[in-house]
């Protein structure tokens, strides 16, 4: 269950579900399809849920609590992705095994909400500290990053947001600069806008793939109409990716904050999957994966000029460029390919809910 996430989101739908499938489960998939405008994927049971969206959550919880009471007979375990459904499954009698997945540091991610006033701020983090205890009490969990140990008293399964790596990709081209996720300020939406003004000159187009937060769209908007770059609004994960083959280089702009500082930049991963150059603000684990591989180049916080810089260096030099490319390949086909981590990832909900496949 989500109502927070897209229900094409790449973690649970492309990943964990797919996995599940795959090794011959059922699986009922609720999400807010009707608000995302989107419908189910044949091969799972959708169920549609509101979208729990800035301050209106409540609606959304009391249907998935809903859902669930009437789903705790009929399924094996449940596995859910958003802090708000701990209180759609809290104290339901006869329930089956509950894990929560936890995707992000809860208590980090409210300073980039700008719907919740400050003064709520600590109260609120408080609260998601203490849902959190409650939570490793009475449920399983699953990481998204090792980082998030730290949070908790307990060793959890870390299912790291790794992606899958194709058999072959083409090399980088020389004319095209992307960026795969969400958009949003503290994500670097108007860097890229300003990226993307810079190297208009140098004919160097600048690609956006992803969902942009209401504060993000009229200034995306007003680029697409002036011709600056072209942004293409969600796409599902496996459309998005192949957007990514030949492109001069993929974009990873994140600010400096603290709920980025711990987490490992998914879009970085899925860049080396397809074989093109990274590019990244100094978030600590980018640095460590981009000089670990020597996959890309690494530029200062909210700095557009060295970002058009670091992309013109590698349209200008192929070999730096395909070199770059190729060893980002290599290092995600050898370690982030998402089979690698599938198998353990389904054993373990196959032990929590008792059955095999």
């Amino acid at each position: 269950m989500t109502v927070v996430h897209h229900p094409e989101d790449a973690r649970i739908l492309h990943r964990q579900i797919r996995a599940l499938v795959d090794a011959g489960h059922e699986v009922t998939y609720a999400a807010p399809y009707t608000a995302r405008g989107v419908v189910p994927r044949s091969w799972v049971t959708g169920v549609d849920l509101p979208r729990a969206a800035e301050r209106r959550r409540l609606a959304a919880v009391r249907a998935a609590r809903k859902l669930f009471k009437s789903m705790r007979g009929k399924v094996d375990l449940a596995l859910i992705h958003d802090p708000e459904l701990l209180f759609a499954v809290a104290g339901v009698r006869r329930r089956p095994p509950v894990v929560w997945d936890v995707h992000e540091d809860t208590p980090a991610t409210l300073s980039l909400k700008p719907w919740l006033p400050a003064f709520l701020r600590p109260p609120t983090r408080f609260l998601a500290r203490l849902l959190e205890t409650t939570a490793e009490r009475r449920l399983h969990l699953l990481l998204a990053e090792a980082a998030y140990a730290g949070r908790f008293k307990q060793q959890h399964l870390v299912v790291p947001n790794e992606t899958w790596v194709p058999d072959r990709v083409s090399q980088p081209g020389d004319d095209r600069v992307v960026y795969l996720g969400w958009l949003s300020e503290a994500r670097g939406v108007q860097e890229a806008v300003e990226v993307a003004r810079l190297l208009q000159p140098h004919r160097v187009a600048v690609e956006l793939i992803g969902y942009a937060d209401p504060q993000s769209r009229p200034l995306l908007n007003e680029a697409v109409a002036e011709g600056v770059l072209e942004w293409r609004d969600f796409m599902p994960n496996d459309e998005a990716l192949k957007r990514l083959d030949g492109a001069l280089a993929g974009l990873s702009l994140l600010h400096d904050e603290p709920n980025y500082r711990h987490s490992m930049p998914t879009k970085i991963v899925e860049y080396m999957a397809h074989g093109i150059p990274v590019i990244t603000t100094p978030s600590p684990r980018a640095v460590e994966l981009v000089e670990r591989y020597q996959c890309g180049l690494v530029v200062p916080w909210q700095n557009p000029q060295a970002v058009a810089r670091a992309v013109l260096q590698l349209r200008d030099n192929p070999f730096e460029r395909i070199g770059t490319g190729g060893r980002g390949y290599a290092a995600a086909r050898a370690n982030h390919h998402w089979p690698n981590s599938a198998r353990r990832f389904v054993t373990q909900l196959e032990a929590w809910a008792g059955v095999k496949s």
